[in-house]
């Protein structure tokens, strides 16, 4: 079959099947019984997007190995049911075949879809999708409790279902998940907008956003990049069918470098265009060639040694797999000590601001932190419930709530990426770059993801991210404190 099949006219496709679901749930059941009762549960898994540290254990882990598969997808109603473990990079390759894709694809292939959900995820398309947590229908969780219950907006664990969301494993583990999907066209026509002023950047932004189109034709991806002050990006991404050249950035050519252009000169009065095209499938991984830019620190963009780079490690997964040896041997650190510079401290994060403090948060950001490039993403919650949900009350709010990372409804945030390290400064507090950014982040009335370091006081932490709803929540589904809570997974990291 062709890499996008006419969907609705193939059957559903069953990937590993019901039946091997049901015996990948019963080995992860009897796995979370093993776990002595004294013992924090967790996941045995080997590999992790996160880039918190934590506590080492003894103790088995929660066996995932039976839910990594999709296990059905419905081309005419445009749904999957997908294992919690499974990968977008699987989730994507079945989906393609028939013209669809998830609502929201994150940037690297070994994020896993349960792991979107609970820990939020975003791209290009989430100024018109939201987050993938907003294209779930229901969900099989395995709660604290070790009871396996399924959640939908509206049924007995609908509170789960809209905590669930950055609860990062706290309250329970996907076991199933049942997602909506849209249907895609085999191109991305692209094109690179440069701006030379950030307040500029800035109102093209929350225009696109609103009208979803520029320059009269439709935008479909909306992304960008700032190298400084002076020069910045918005990548517009159009679906099309139409044949043509193509391009390819997992050899020698890098994806984030052939956004630059010299452009229109300051005053122009619009901003100038470079063109590009990229099959669906590259488009959608664009980024994990080179894990944005960050494969630069390991030398894979030097053109001498990229040319002897196997391909096959041109990817996120093997750069994260150097990372953790570095975090193992403190391996920089031992290198700067060499040339008699100081530790660096680690600044990985991603934020939200709304769009009317983008320019203010990355102006400040260019200021006083070293670290550049910064990926800019714009989203938005959804407006109307997941219209294939046909059991979504006629009384159902237009936009769901979701207290674990609560974004204001019918409001424009733009997610501002850095992942980087900056040199530590004696006497400053451990974590001193964090610390800023997080000051500056509520000030501007935005939030953080949580997936790296934190500082948070906990009645700070408490506030930004859900407060009583949590405790509740975590009363209710894990009574007996066998997951760690949110606050020692996040900012204690244990």
């Amino acid at each position: 079959m062709s890499l996008l099949g006419r969907a609705g006219h193939a059957p559903a496709v069953h990937e590993s099947g019901f039946a091997a679901h049901r015996a990948g749930v019963d080995r992860l059941l009897a796995s979370y019984h093993a776990i002595p009762a004294h013992a924090d549960v967790r996941l045995a898994k080997k590999t992790s997007n996160l880039f918190r540290a934590r506590a080492e254990t003894t103790a088995p882990g929660l066996d995932v190995s039976g839910l990594t598969q999709v296990i059905a997808v419905d081309p005419v109603a445009r749904t999957a049911d997908v294992a919690g473990m499974t990968t977008y990079e699987d989730l994507v390759a079945t989906t393609l075949r028939y013209g669809l894709a998830p609502l929201v694809v994150p940037q690297l292939k070994t994020i896993t879809l349960g792991g979107a959900v609970t820990g939020l995820g975003i791209e290009s398309t989430s100024f018109r999708n939201g987050l993938p947590h907003e294209s779930v229908l229901e969900m099989d969780v395995l709660t604290g409790a070790g009871e396996l219950v399924t959640a939908t907006p509206d049924n007995e664990h609908a509170d789960l279902f809209r905590g669930f969301p950055n609860s990062y494993g706290t309250l329970g583990y996907t076991v199933r998940l049942k997602i909506e999907l849209e249907r895609v066209q085999p191109y991305v026509a692209l094109r690179h907008l440069r701006f030379h002023d950030l307040r500029e950047l800035e109102a093209t932004l929350a225009a696109i956003v609103t009208d979803k189109t520029y320059a009269g034709e439709r935008v479909d991806y909306l992304d960008g990049v700032v190298f400084s002050a002076e020069e910045s990006y918005l990548t517009l991404g159009r679906q099309t069918d139409e044949p043509g050249p193509i391009s390819d950035y997992t050899g020698m050519d890098i994806f984030y470098q052939s956004i630059r252009h010299d452009g229109a000169a300051p005053g122009d009065g619009a901003a100038a265009a470079a063109y590009d095209r990229l099959t669906i499938h590259d488009y959608l991984w664009r980024w994990d060639t080179d894990w944005f830019w960050c494969s630069r620190a390991f030398g894979a963009q030097n053109p001498r040694i990229r040319r002897f780079w196997p391909k096959r490690y041109r990817r996120s997964s093997f750069y994260w797999k150097l990372v953790a040896l570095d975090h193992k041997y403190h391996i920089g650190d031992k290198l700067e000590a060499r040339k008699g510079n100081p530790p660096r401290e680690r600044v990985v994060q991603d934020i939200e601001v709304p769009v009317e403090h983008t320019a203010d948060f990355v102006e400040w950001f260019l200021r006083e932190i070293p670290i550049e490039p910064i990926w800019l993403c714009p989203l938005r919650l959804r407006e109307t419930p997941n219209p294939a949900d046909t059991r979504v009350a006629a009384d159902t709010p237009a936009v769901r709530s979701w207290p674990l990372y609560p974004l204001e409804p019918n409001r424009t945030y733009v997610n501002v990426g850095f992942w980087s390290a900056v040199p530590t400064v004696t006497g400053e507090p451990e974590g001193a770059t964090n610390r800023a950014i997080e000051r500056v982040v509520t000030e501007f009335h935005g939030h953080k993801s949580l997936y790296s370091d934190s500082f948070y006081e906990p009645d700070e932490f408490a506030a930004l991210y859900g407060g009583n709803t949590y405790t509740e929540l975590k009363q209710r589904y894990d009574p007996d404190q066998r997951l760690l809570d949110l606050y020692s997974k996040a900012v204690q990291r244990r």
